[in-house]
């Protein structure tokens, strides 16, 4: 695993520095791999054995994808948005990764916040918190990065909703009793947040 994960974060660093210094167009593009080896990574490593596991991940996953469709084809949860062509092939216009990203983060953040809190509200908001704090720094680099586009903006209704669908999704990891590799968790959750606060940083000087 530690080499997997030294691979994670040099593919990264790497795309960091390679937008910044003029490659966008050859790094952004290659998200959707990025995305797939962060999936490669929880199969293999988070220890998705049960079949609870693999039915909660895919549950979490179409349920990501259908609050995708709804807010995009409605505007009713997010806000009025629709998503680029970084983030791999598309559904009636919402990516399947989305849902792979929802499902992921949830396991992810889940596991983090069970390290920190016993009580069952502690662990359901500070997991959801965690959710919504990524998303918070991807909003400000996701039209760059072409991977969704508000029309204007992400407001305050979009992080709302983002927190209760998250905090949903984390009563149920917390009823099913979910478990996970906790160091690789820090490291899925921790190599996105520091990608998507980097890209910001080197998109506003």
């Amino acid at each position: 695993m530690r080499i997997a994960i030294i691979f994670l974060w040099i593919i990264h660093i790497a795309a960091t520095i390679g937008i910044a210094i003029g490659y966008e167009d050859f790094f952004l593009p290659k998200s959707p791999f990025t995305m797939v080896y962060l999936l490669f990574l929880l199969i293999f490593f988070f220890k998705i054995e049960s079949r609870k596991a693999v039915l909660l991940f895919i549950g979490f996953m179409f349920t990501g994808i259908l609050v995708e469709w709804i807010g995009v084809h409605t505007g009713s949860l997010f806000g009025d948005y629709y998503y680029g062509i970084n983030f791999g092939p598309k559904l009636d216009g919402i990516p399947v990764l989305i849902g792979v990203n929802w499902a992921l983060l949830t396991f992810t953040t889940h596991v983090i916040a069970k390290t920190f809190f016993k009580s069952s509200i502690a662990i359901i908001a500070s997991g959801a918190a965690l959710m919504v704090g990524l998303d918070f720094f991807l909003e400000q680099i996701c039209d760059f990065a072409g991977f969704w586009h508000f029309k204007s903006g992400a407001g305050w209704y979009n992080y709302i909703c983002w927190y209760l669908i998250a905090a949903i999704l984390h009563a149920v990891a917390l009823h099913f009793k979910l478990k996970g590799n906790k160091i690789l968790s820090y490291h899925l959750y921790g190599v996105q947040l520091l990608f998507a606060i980097g890209l910001w940083i080197v998109i506003t000087i």
